[in-house]
């Protein structure tokens, strides 16, 4: 074939190889190409993978190029390469073991495109995302009642109307939070809504009060689940913090496992409990309607006035009944922060859950407080009893329906921390992105979980479980502040937003009026619990937030400062730069002739240095005379003797007088590094190259890479050696 005629199709192989004939090749390539290979510029593309082979034909001089491409990777375009399901598999028995053990507790791993299919529907949706407000109704009404014992059993008597009040303030929040989903239908949020319309710092505000509040619900649920199950099997009460612990941990794995697989998990421990209680609540007003509700005698030592408790019935009083009461609130929000994980059309989907979930908690709480006001049940001051264990056995006794609702009650409590393990690390994803949080936080794990935000949820709300001793009346006064803080940001917010649109939006001033609304509401309450809890321990709330805008401005600013900084440590041109390669040896074996060989082929018109740090100065000169008979003509040899016997700073130390001698030269330091075969092996080594990189990663302006020498990779030593230099 002659040079520019027109070429045939390659045919392509059942291996994906194809084939096409070629000019014969110069006399030149002939003598610079291995035997079967093309020279460099021909045989190999890094971009695509793809390698060029020469394929002698039949008659003399007749040849072929075999094109086959990488099969662990498909080619979208030229330069654009996707691995296929499976590359990268450990090899080891070890890392098959944890991997067998990964994909057991979370599953396979899911690509991006699969995101779509983890979308939920209204009904796991309504699991997933309410759980935490449903779940609320199970100790709203026994925190009312805890403060209104303070002024004796008859201003239990005020559970009622203080519930209605609440149930006002729901309403509103539920009603302003459906112009939240309308208007952000990627999943608004208070942090969101404020920061685009109100400014960063208000962001800031919002952003730090929901994460605090996130951290509180988990602590919060998961203590008050466990107290429903110690109220049916009381013996378990000593080993409550070590149960709560544990219910948070298995709660996070299986958040871990991804969005559907958590909403699958939670949907019928929510429906379980609603089934049950709406069943306890309609069975209690049949009796009440026909005047057969049984007698509730409470212990005579859990009466307030027996132990010197009782306040009077003051203004301060009922407004912290409220607040306590006002916790059934939290959760409100989750819905409008995941609206993308519902299926389309998204907006309608998540308006809808988000009434549905008002509804049903309105329904329970008033319920559960009425029924309680109307038989006198009074508050266990130990915590051994909640008020709905009460209720329930008062009512129906202790048969299998009795140990059913607790069961309900319970899970549906642990479980409803998910749904801050779903808007915490969300959120902190999104604040990242803007950068005021590690990014790290953007992280997506195998199953599309934010890995990041859940496992340090889980961190910080177990601690805080620790530090109360998982008391749930301990737990309150922290909670609740943070999220009327973040729905009044988000309201205000919202105000702006639609006063911005007003000639866009037909019903602007409508909107405007829900929002304010909302927005007066839950800023009255807001500053009504942080007053009334101030020093039940709010403050310390009160504190952190401001402490943890300040952090997270120190973030964002650190990240502005990465992006302005123009001056490199090292020059931009390459034609700048003079590399000076040193080479820390203890001698000379393989290790260190594989990085001695390496500076060499790559120094051009450097300088390659070997320094030897000893305090043996015979076994120095014996290392010398190796090096001398090595003939590395085009290397040197520094011996650097350390009377303290350091090998760190010695070696520090040269390497900022060769700085300060030769200024315009850069400086590689080049790390002969062992990489044992088994685990156990590191512990026959002293690890001296990963102690002079952590000791290198802080000086500015020299540039550390490492050679590596698979111990137990004898094949690939022999191919290595045998290789041409």
């Amino acid at each position: 074939m002659t040079e520019g005629a027109q070429e045939p199709p390659s045919p392509v192989t059942p291996t994906g190889e194809s084939e096409r004939r070629i000019p014969s090749l110069t006399a030149a390539e002939q003598r610079s190409a291995p035997d079967g290979a093309l020279p460099r510029w021909r045989s190999t593309s890094g971009a695509d993978l793809r390698r060029v082979q020469r394929v002698r034909g039949k008659s003399p001089g007749d040849q072929y190029l075999r094109i086959s491409r990488h099969p662990d990777f498909r080619r979208i375009k030229s330069g654009y390469l996707v691995p296929r399901e499976g590359v990268g598999e450990p090899e080891t028995a070890l890392g098959k073991a944890y991997q067998g053990i990964k994909r057991f507790l979370f599953g396979r791993p899911l690509a991006s495109a699969e995101e779509p299919s983890e979308r939920v529907t209204k009904f796991t949706g309504l699991a997933l995302f309410a759980s935490d407000n449903i779940s609320s109704s199970a100790y709203a009404t026994e925190e009312i009642m805890r403060v209104l014992i303070l002024a004796g059993v008859g201003a239990l008597a005020l559970t009622m109307p203080i519930t209605l009040a609440v149930c006002v303030v729901l309403a509103i929040v539920v009603l302003s939070y459906r112009e939240v989903i309308r208007a952000y239908p990627n999943g608004g949020g208070s942090y969101v809504v404020a920061h685009e319309n109100l400014g960063p710092l208000a962001g800031l505000v919002a952003g730090a009060a929901l994460l605090t509040d996130y951290i509180l619900t988990v602590s919060v649920s998961t203590a008050a689940g466990i107290a429903a199950i110690i109220s049916a099997f009381p013996e378990l009460y000593p080993y409550r913090v070590g149960l709560m612990v544990a219910a948070v941990t298995l709660v996070t794995l299986i958040n871990l496992r991804g969005v559907r697989e958590s909403g699958k998990a939670f949907a019928i421990p929510t429906y379980a409990y609603v089934v049950a209680v709406l069943a306890l609540i309609g069975y209690g007003l049949v009796r009440f309607f026909t005047n057969s509700l049984p007698t509730y005698v409470p212990p005579p030592e859990w009466l307030a006035a027996e132990h010197g408790t009782v306040e009077a019935l003051s203004l301060l009083l009922l407004l912290r009944a409220f607040a306590s009461g006002s916790v059934a609130l939290t959760g409100t929000e989750a819905v409008s922060n995941g609206v993308p994980a519902f299926k389309p059309p998204e907006v309608r989907n998540a308006q809808t859950v988000l009434l549905a979930m008002g509804a049903l908690f309105a329904t329970i709480f008033i319920g559960l407080s009425f029924l309680s006001s109307q038989l006198g049940i009074v508050p266990d001051p130990t915590e051994a009893q909640t008020v709905v264990s009460q209720l329930a056995r008062t009512l129906i006794g202790e048969g299998p329906y009795f140990y059913f609702l607790q069961f309900s009650t319970a899970l549906l409590l642990l479980l409803a921390a998910n749904t801050s393990f779903n808007g915490f690390p969300r959120l902190a994803s999104v604040m990242a992105k803007d950068r005021f949080l590690p990014r790290i936080f953007q992280f997506r794990g195998d199953r599309l979980a934010y890995t990041s935000g859940i496992v340090v949820l889980a961190m910080v709300a177990s601690l805080l479980i620790v530090a109360f001793n998982g008391s749930v009346t301990n737990l309150i006064p922290l909670y609740t502040v943070g999220v009327f803080i973040a729905f009044t940001c988000s309201q205000a917010g919202l105000v702006r937003h639609w006063y911005a649109r007003r000639h866009e939006e037909r019903h602007w001033r409508l909107r405007i009026a829900i929002n304010g609304l909302g927005a007066f509401t839950t800023g009255f309450v807001a500053v009504e619990v942080s007053v009334s809890k101030f020093l039940l321990g709010a403050w310390m709330v009160l504190v952190l937030i401001p402490l943890l805008i300040w952090v997270m401005w120190a973030i964002r600013k650190h990240y502005q400062e990465l992006e302005s900084a123009h001056q490199p440590e090292t020059p931009l041109d390459p034609r700048l730069i003079r590399p000076r390669y040193v080479i820390p040896i203890a001698k000379l074996n393989v290790p260190a002739l594989q990085a001695i060989a390496f500076a060499r082929a790559t120094a051009g018109d450097g300088t390659v240095t070997a320094v030897h740090i000893t305090d043996d100065p015979a076994a120095a000169e014996q290392l010398r005379e190796q090096w001398a008979r090595a003939g590395f003509d085009d290397a040197e040899l520094v011996i650097i003797e350390s009377p303290f016997r350091s090998l760190t700073r010695p070696f520090l130390a040269y390497l900022d007088a060769l700085r300060e001698a030769y200024p315009t030269d850069q400086v590689i330091v080049v790390l002969p590094e062992f990489v044992p075969a088994h685990w156990w092996e590191h512990l026959l080594h002293n690890q001296t190259a990963l102690r002079l990189r952590a000791a290198l990663f802080f000086e500015p302006g020299i540039i550390v890479t490492s050679i590596p020498y698979h111990l137990g990779r004898e094949g690939a030593s022999r191919e290595a050696a045998q290789a041409p230099s």
